[in-house]
Order: C-alpha cells, then structure tokens, then sequence
C-alpha cells in the first residue's frame, strides 16, 4: 500500500484515479509516498525518507525547494498545460479591464446608491471612464508556452495585431501558434513596440524583474501591462514610478503585493488564473497520474529537477537509478549487474543538467544486495527496486 499525503485540498476527479487498494490517501501521513500539492509552502517541511515524489497540481514550483528534493532523490512533477484555458480566459479579461476601465466604473456607479437620480448621473459621469478598444492595438506575448500561445491566437482572433517573443518555444507550441502572430528576436522588440504586454514566462534568475526601470522607459507612452505569471516579474518600484508618470496607463496582475494593491492604475486579481474546477480537475488528473506512473512504474514525465524517461516495462524488475550526471556512472552501474550475473533486458538514460535518471529491466528476480552494492557508488543518489 502507498501513501499519498495531500497538503491542500486536491479535486476529487483526480484522487479517483488512484486505486484505493494500492493506495491510501490522506492529509496527515508521516511516511508519505508521494505528497499533492498546490500552494502549500514546503520550504520548512521536512522530508520524510518515504518521499519518492511530489505532484504539484498547477505549474508553478517556487513553493517547493527544488535542490532538497533532488539532493534527496525526490521527483517533482508540476502540470504544464492543465490550467491554460482557464488562465487564457482570465488575460484576456484582463486586456479588457486594462483598457476600458470597468472596475473603476464598477466603483464609482457603486458610490451612486442614494442618489435619486442614477439614469441621469450613468449617463453624465460615464465620460470619465472612455477607454480604447483592443482589436487593431499591437498585443506583445512574452512567453510562448501553454499559456501564451493560447493568449496569442485569441488575441489574434479579437482582431489584435500580435507580436511573441519566446527563445525557448517548443516544436509543440510552435505548431499551435497562429501563423499570424510575428515573431520578436528580443523582449526590447517587444517592449518598444507593443501597446499592450502580457508576461508568460516562469520566475527565474533570467526573468527576475525583467519589467525594470530600465525596459519601461523603452516602453511606448501609456502602455498597459498584464502579469498574470508570477509578481516578482515586475518591480514593483519601478512600475510605481511608471504609473505616476503616465508611461504605464494601467498594471493588471494576478498577483497582488502590499507595494501596488491599493496604487493608482492598477488592478489586483486575487490569483484567480487557475481558480476555475474544469482547472482544478485537470491539474489534479495530471498529477495523480504523473506521480502513479513514477510509484508504479519508474517513468518519469514532467518533472521540473530531473529528466523525462519514460520505458515500458516488460521484464520481472525494474531498477531506477538517480545519479550525478559524470563521467563513468554508467559503466560502473553496468558493472554492478555483471557481478551479480543479472542481465539487461532494457535500459534507458537521460540527463538534466547536474543530474541523471537511469532505468534498468532485468529478466530474472533481484535480491536487496544489489541495491545496495548500487547505492554505495559514488554519485548515485538514490536506487529502488520496482518489481
């Protein structure tokens, strides 16, 4: 029997897909299998050594500390592509919002609730809240992944011209994209050209304010931007500046921070982006079936820290192996087998930066020395046995 500890509340669609008699589920376990998650923070919880996987229902990760869990052999699996529609839905509310400025006529209409003469003051003071439409205004995408793909061809199909940016596109994403949207070489090709930017790109060292002083000034004069990423895309201090300067005609975000809740011109969503249950039944099918494969079966498919090695098993065991990606490891792993006369059936190998993922099929029984003998290698960082 497995344990799976969800630390959130986790859609009951997903958890069906785990067979109840392989599988016990619970939000209080010491010795988890596997833990489901969507914003519990784990950078202060402890790792138990039951741990082999973690499914992140959703495909942000900064609330899970990476390095431990691949210091420690743990897969984490996040799901890329399961929230996308709902967060499309949201960006493109959003462009809305950025440019006809509807809640603050919301607001105001609001403020009318004694007055005796609503009809007649609607339509005197409505003037105050006249802002452009979107189709004909340039859309720059920055971030060409799940999301910004699918934000870029709805653009493109409310009559926006669309401009995307993404060095890392994949073939998949690139098939899907409009042939209409234009490609950018740079983010400046965006930021100088775009009357609208909305962000899609993860938080990284790269990405890390990429929204500074330095690009708004290469802004055009009232631009409107969405951030419906992650809040530390943008510094804060220097959309402050932007906004009272006018550069920035309206900031959306769905990341709401103390410094611009409550700042002029700008408009905070309460992370509402994958807060839809067709998304949460996605993102939790995904991972319920990202961590299931990896218990079950060994096969690794969107995890964040280690490589993707997916094997169909077809002998009596399975050895997976998680190393340090340097020279020699596979030979001595081989070698290991050839000692305890067990032959390779099967085997696959891939790398992720500093580390690799190794599994082996044998066609006969494997007893605990072996795993063992493995695990004593230098550079190996975690052996199971899957039979």
């Amino acid at each position: 029997m497995y344990n799976i500890l969800t630390l959130n509340k986790i859609s009951h669609v997903g958890l069906s897909k785990l067979d109840q008699t392989k599988y016990a589920i619970s939000d209080n376990t010491e010795t988890p299998d596997g833990i489901l998650l969507r914003s519990f923070n784990m950078h202060d919880y402890d790792m138990p050594e039951s741990l082999l996987a973690i499914g992140r229902a959703g495909a942000g990760v900064n609330n899970i500390p990476l390095d431990k869990c691949t210091e420690k052999g743990i897969v984490v699996f996040n799901t890329p592509g399961a929230n996308a529609n709902a967060v499309k839905e949201l960006v493109i509310a959003a462009l809305l919002l950025s440019s006809r400025n509807i809640v603050g006529g919301i607001d105001w209409a609001k403020e009318l609730v004694s007055s005796d003469t609503v009809e007649k003051d609607v339509e005197k003071g409505k003037s105050a809240f006249v802002g452009p439409e979107i189709a004909g205004k340039t859309l720059g995408v920055v971030g060409l992944g799940a999301i910004g793909v699918l934000v870029a061809n709805a653009a493109e199909a409310l009559g926006m011209n669309v401009i995307g940016y993404d060095p890392y596109i994949s073939i998949d994403a690139a098939w899907g994209l409009s042939t209409n949207v234009k490609r950018a070489i740079n983010r400046n090709e965006i930021f100088e050209n775009c009357d609208y930017i909305t962000l899609h790109v993860p938080l990284t060292k790269e990405t890390e304010k990429m929204v500074s002083s330095v690009a708004l000034e290469t802004m055009k004069d009232g631009v409107r931007i969405i951030n419906c990423s992650r809040a530390d895309l943008v510094d804060a201090d220097a959309m402050k500046s932007a906004l009272d300067s006018e550069k920035v005609a309206c900031y959306v975000t769905d990341f709401p921070n103390k410094a611009l809740l409550n700042y002029k011109n700008v408009i905070s969503i309460p992370h509402l982006g994958a807060s839809t249950p067709e998304s949460e039944e996605n993102c939790a099918v995904m991972a319920v079936r990202e961590i299931k494969e990896y218990i079950e079966r060994g096969n690794i498919t969107n995890s964040v820290n280690f490589p993707s090695v997916q094997l169909p098993k077809t002998s009596q065991s399975r050895i997976t192996i998680m190393h340090k990606n340097i020279p020699n490891m596979l030979s001595q792993i081989s070698n290991e087998f050839a000692k305890n006369d067990l032959n390779i059936d099967n085997m696959m190998n891939k790398s992720k930066n500093d580390v690799a993922y190794t599994i082996v099929d044998v066609d006969s029984e494997v007893n605990g020395n072996v795993i063992e003998s493995l695990s004593k290698i230098d550079g190996i960082i975690r052996v199971r046995l899957i039979q």
